[in-house]
């Protein structure tokens, strides 16, 4: 048996190639956790304006219960088949343009979502309603029918709100990379990392 006495450092001690070291340690484990969530609550605000249902799953906690989150799949975010689905049905929203706006002024994207589906359910007396599904991978499938005349044929319609949801799920995918890419910037690292207290051997690998 023999004692080892080793010196511990505080990330702001380190040297920066040491530093950079820590950083990239975090991340190799930083983001195991269910970062996603505030961005979910986000878009289920968002889709419940403009007239869409998210789905709802259920997520196993290790207690033996279970959450419930929508139902949004994501892949990212630098590689081939990167992208995200959703699950839900969609129907008119009385004020949605109005409403999108006041929640989201600065997000132009969203109010011409938000406009696109107004234009298109005035042209069909707000009668439009949409199942959503994944087809594969991140892919959607838009079914559309006039609520009142499922038989009616609704022209370019269903083009125009599958185009409209295809946009909504985009909007999604890129909130979503831009949090993580927050998440992964040295500056929120090296914030997460001065908040937790972690220690350091001089290299920059963790205690």
């Amino acid at each position: 048996m023999r004692t080892v006495e080793k010196t511990l450092y505080k990330y702001e001690e380190l040297s920066d190639r040491a530093k950079q070291k820590a950083r990239e340690c975090y991340l190799e484990g930083g983001l195991d956790y269910s970062w996603w969530e505030d961005s979910y609550e986000d878009f289920a605000r968002v889709a419940e304006i403009l007239g869409i249902t998210l789905s709802q799953r259920s997520v196993p906690l290790m207690s033996g219960k279970c959450r419930y989150e929508p139902e949004i799949y994501f892949s990212g975010f630098y590689h081939q088949g990167s992208g995200s689905s959703f699950f839900g049905t969609y129907g008119y929203a009385k004020g949605a343009v109005a409403k999108i706006k006041k929640y989201a002024p600065q997000d132009e994207e969203l109010h011409r979502i938000a406009q696109g589906l107004q234009d298109v359910q005035r042209r069909h007396f707000y009668r439009l309603t949409a199942d959503i599904t994944s087809v594969r991978d991140h892919y959607i499938r838009v079914e559309v029918v006039d609520s009142e005349n499922p038989y009616r044929d609704i022209g370019d319609a269903e083009d125009d709100v599958r185009e409209l949801m295809n946009d909504f799920n985009d909007w999604m995918f890129k909130r979503l990379q831009d949090e993580y890419e927050y998440l992964t910037s040295d500056e929120a690292v090296e914030e997460s990392i001065i908040a937790n207290e972690y220690e350091f051997d001089e290299e920059g690998n963790p205690a």
